[in-house]
């Protein structure tokens, strides 16, 4: 268990600080890479993104375009889904005081979208698009920097903005950990095609067994840290 009671030490709250942020950001990064893992799983059996909503958004603007009815319900009902999992991923967390709620919620979603019987790749898709808008209940931000856990257009556009402004002399040195979430999208999409091309649809299920292994890690961090990995 990590170091739950607070010293009155300025030294010992700075090492606490250190250890919290660098806590915060190994469980982004295992949680970018779960999202990246189970966003290319689902690409690759469905044609349609678990997590990436942008590309869901300009696909759908495509398919209105086209006037492809079926493809309209089918991508707005994908975006649809994202939005209510993060709904029900703040609601679980706070109802439960922010403890690795969502990160169950979500191990049940995404094993039933594996491995029920005759459920079709569409519906295991919506599944899973609820779980991952559900995972970003988990964490929000480290150290007071708002972090993105399925999506990293915005993580590259504030490591750019930061990249800028240190080009122009300033110090904040905050702007490089929205790396950890890019690099852990992209790892875990690498590793979620090379199940995908084994293992179909069903390679979910590693999905799943990787989000319990987390909720599990969840577990082991003290309270007051995952209440400061949320916005209030």
């Amino acid at each position: 268990m990590l170091p739950t009671v607070p010293s009155h030490s300025s030294a010992e709250r700075a090492r606490l600080r250190v250890l919290n942020g660098r806590v915060g950001l190994a469980l982004v990064a295992a949680l970018s890479f779960l999202a990246g893992m189970t966003d290319a799983i689902g690409f690759l059996a469905t044609g349609d993104f678990v997590s990436f909503m942008s590309g869901n958004t300009t696909r759908m603007a495509v398919a209105i375009s086209h006037g492809e009815v079926q493809g309209l319900l089918r991508l707005g009902l994908a975006i649809v889904c994202f939005v209510l999992g993060n709904a029900l991923g703040v609601m679980l967390a706070r109802a439960l005081r922010r403890r690795a709620a969502p990160l169950l919620v979500v191990v049940a979603l995404v094993l039933a979208s594996a491995v029920l019987p005759g459920l079709g790749a569409s519906a295991a898709l919506a599944l899973a698009i609820v779980a991952m808008g559900m995972l970003n209940a988990v964490v929000e931000q480290v150290n007071g920097m708002a972090i993105g856990l399925t999506y990293v257009t915005g993580a590259l556009s504030r490591f750019g903005r930061g990249l800028g402004r240190r080009l122009m002399g300033e110090r904040n040195g905050g702007w490089r950990v929205q790396l950890v979430p890019w690099s852990g999208m992209l790892l875990g999409a690498v590793w979620g095609a090379w199940l995908q091309e084994r293992l179909g649809i069903d390679a979910l299920a590693v999905s799943a067994a990787m989000t319990l292994a987390l909720a599990g890690t969840v577990l082991l961090i003290p309270r007051a840290w995952q209440r400061g990995y949320m916005v209030r």
